[in-house]
């Protein structure tokens, strides 16, 4: 059983990007977990990952998010304040196109394919002390 660990601020990447984006990563084995700040009027690069689950926690502001549905046609949708979204492995980029700083968490996952949401569900032993 490992014991309680704290990752400080200072032990995260921090990066601001050309896009105008600021972003704290926090890198582990199987995941990784992301704070951004994108600013005002700035548009991220499209992307799109080929082994990573990403999910995305809106915790202040809007986030326009732009992505290429399944038959090629450009989409897009808003995403608020305690909004999730799951990028699948879609074609995607995301956009503050209001006056405010937009702050998310990125959750990343490098996943097998394997349903483990029983084990999720369930993985927890409650202990007498």
């Amino acid at each position: 059983m490992a014991d309680l660990e704290v990752i400080r601020e200072e032990d995260s990447i921090h990066v601001i990007k050309e896009t105008g984006t600021e972003v704290r990563y926090y890198i582990f084995d199987e995941a990784e977990i992301h704070l951004n700040n994108i600013m005002p009027h700035t548009i991220q690069e499209w992307h799109f990952h080929e082994k990573i689950d990403e999910n995305i926690l809106i915790t202040k502001g809007k986030l326009l998010c732009r992505y290429i549905d399944g038959s090629g046609t450009e989409k897009s949708c808003y995403a608020a304040k305690n909004d999730i979204v799951r990028v699948h492995s879609s074609v995607h980029t995301f956009e503050n196109d209001t006056d405010e700083i937009t702050e998310f968490v990125v959750f990343r996952y490098v996943t097998d394919g394997t349903n483990k949401r029983e084990l999720i569900k369930c993985d927890k032993t409650v202990v007498s002390r």
